[in-house]
């Protein structure tokens, strides 16, 4: 553990082109850099002796850390204390011109005392291209120059640096009042650094302050959960490359869903399902531009027409656009916890995966709702689509989850084919555009009738994961949130009380059993997250309302002390997967919404939950 925190013992930092990982014991061990899917210089987060890291702690034995962010910001305080003093690191990265791609990005570490007097100790160690490059430094005035065949990094300091083979230390002692501190520059615009004060450090925290107030400020969220939404909204903010608007997974690779296992993807692309999901979040909050950046990047992915098996869309892509993916596994690095392997790329990117036409399509139409203009070309472009997904829909694929225990007949799949032509029908409708429309609406109720037949479990009573068997899939969570059955449908809610049954542990909701479904891989893994919140809301549409107020309630403890989510959580309430994960905080975002509304129109109390033991007692009148 001394070796490798906890997943959840992070906090994230970002300029809206890439992002850092900063412990609570004031380390960097996750920066890639020029982009969230470049090559790492600091993962020692993977593995502690070759990642390389950037740590910053106080030169002493015993100390207490606690770690916040700067109020409305995405500025980080680790704060230490001692009996000797308080001190404090303050990481930022500031946001200058973030829709211009570049290769130049700074981080800051401001570091004070507060109270009292400190030493500090500083580490930099730089490992280039996932450690397999070398590098050289060079001192330079005010700090040093990091030089490697594939990136320059540059440290400014206002400390002296102490060089020790390819690494640097300084130690230093401040007392209260007292400022210092470090700049990281990839790909320096000048080969020395003018001095670094503290008014000039203090000035790109103001700035930096000053963006992420005024971005806040647009949110139109008023509900019940202010801290916690306006929290998952930065993050999604952090997660957003700004040059194309496309939202990364996550900012990570390969941390495990199981520790010592295998289950470990590489998540800094951006999934057409996840980003989709991201419009209703998005738009939900009042983040209009946000969402439209997205739609039209995803608009010029539908012109592509990628023309392979897996459809006109790949699953996944590059934040620029790119289709190049090639997964490949990086044996020198020991994973987290000795989670390996360590992936790089992700061999996902050409399943076929029919959910992500409804997700796309529906996410289009919501834009459209919201004023989002569709020319010619582009409606030609999804003509294209519907017209694949016409011939392609009835058959196996390898679904939501990614398995690779081979494609199967998923009851996801065929649910969210159904959404992409209900929306298409709809878009033409409204707009007035021609379209296949006839041939749309036989396939959609083809769709429909197929999955009340087959999708349907009379065993089970319940809708089953696929078409050859009787196994429960919380993706399924979505019917009737999708509106393809009514929230009080008797199959419906049959087939959520199976699901509390089989798929719920004290309100969170594993995604499906490995077990009784083999998914191609080995080991288990934990409660998947958005999961979580697709239960909270699909509880309080169908009438539970107190059931999914207390599961939110509950799911927020599982966040960690900043309100980050991984994608998962463990049977002790740790944090699995990459982290932090976009599909969780955006499901929580939209669950947040739609729980608000619920209880805005009911009644102060409700009948008693149908599940003994969620719920608790009514209090007296």
């Amino acid at each position: 553990m001394e070796r490798y925190p906890l997943i959840s013992e992070h906090g994230l930092i970002g300029d809206l082109q890439t992002s850092a990982l900063v412990s609570t014991d004031g380390t960097i061990d996750w920066f890639c850099v020029p982009r969230f899917d470049s090559p790492s210089v600091f993962a020692s987060l993977l593995d502690a002796d070759r990642g390389g890291r950037f740590r910053i702690a106080p030169d002493h034995v015993d100390y207490v850390t606690k770690q916040l962010y700067f109020p409305d910001t995405a500025i980080l305080i680790t704060r230490f204390m001692t009996p000797d003093g308080v001190g404090e690191v303050v990481d930022f990265m500031p946001v200058d011109d973030p829709e211009l791609a570049t290769d130049n990005h700074v981080v800051i570490r401001l570091v004070r005392v507060v109270r009292g007097q400190m030493a500090f100790v500083a580490d930099c160690e730089p490992r280039f291209d996932y450690g397999r490059a070398s590098h050289d430094v060079t001192t330079m005035d005010n700090g040093v120059l990091f030089r490697s065949s594939v990136l320059d990094l540059a440290l400014g300091s206002t400390v002296p640096l102490e060089v020790d083979g390819s690494d640097v230390r300084a130690r230093w002692s401040l007392n209260a009042g007292q400022i210092g501190g470090f700049v990281v520059e990839s790909s320096p615009k000048q080969v020395g650094y003018p001095s670094i004060t503290g008014e000039r450090v203090l000035a790109a925290f103001n700035q930096t302050v000053r963006f992420w107030r005024d971005w806040l400020a647009r949110s139109t969220y008023a509900g019940r959960w202010r801290e916690s939404i306006n929290r998952s909204a930065i993050t999604l903010k952090l997660m957003t490359y700004a040059p194309t608007g496309a939202l990364v997974a996550a900012p990570t690779t390969s941390l495990p869903e199981q520790i010592g296992g295998e289950r470990n993807w590489d998540y800094r692309f951006t999934w057409v399902r996840d980003a989709s999901f991201s419009v209703y979040a998005l738009l939900g909050l009042g983040y209009t531009e946000e969402a439209m950046a997205f739609l039209r990047w995803l608009r010029d992915r539908a012109s592509e027409r990628a023309g392979t098996d897996s459809g006109p869309l790949k699953i996944m892509y590059r934040i620029d656009g790119s289709p190049d993916l090639q997964e490949e596994i990086l044996d020198h690095l020991s994973g987290y916890r000795d989670s390996a392997p360590v992936h790089i790329g992700n061999g996902a990117t050409d399943q076929l995966q029919l959910d992500i036409y409804g997700e796309a399509v529906d996410s289009l139409y919501l834009g459209m709702r919201r004023g989002l203009t569709m020319g010619h070309d582009g409606w030609n472009d999804l003509c294209v689509i519907l017209d694949w997904l016409s011939d392609n829909w009835d058959q196996p694929e390898e679904g939501i989850w990614e398995t690779r225990g081979g494609r199967k007949h998923f009851t996801y799949g065929r649910l969210m084919s159904w959404v992409a032509f209900d929306r298409a029908i709809r878009i033409a409708g409204e707009l007035g555009r021609p379209a296949d429309v006839p041939r749309w609406t036989a396939e959609r109720d083809r769709i429909y009738q197929q999955i009340m037949e087959r999708g349907w479990s009379k065993e089970r009573a319940a809708f089953v994961q696929h078409y050859d068997a009787n196994v429960l899939d919380a993706s399924n969570l979505l019917m009737p949130l999708v509106a393809f059955v009514s929230p009080t449908d008797p199959r419906w809610l049959s087939t959520l009380e199976a699901m509390d049954g089989e798929l719920v542990s004290d309100s969170l909701v594993y995604r499906y059993d490995p077990a009784a479904s083999p998914d191609g891989l080995r080991g288990s893994e934990g409660t998947f997250s958005i999961c979580t919140f697709w239960y909270v809301d699909a509880l309080a549409r169908s009438g539970r309302l107190e059931d999914a107020r207390l599961t939110f309630e509950k799911m927020l403890t599982y966040s960690n002390h900043l309100g980050l989510f991984a994608e998962e959580i463990g049977p002790t309430g740790e944090q699995l997967g990459n982290f932090p994960q976009a599909f969780t905080h955006l499901s929580m975002i939209n669950a947040a919404i739609n729980l608000d509304a619920q209880l805005d129109k009911s009644p102060r109390w409700v009948d008693l939950p149908r599940r003994p033991g969620l719920g608790m007692p009514r209090p007296e009148s």
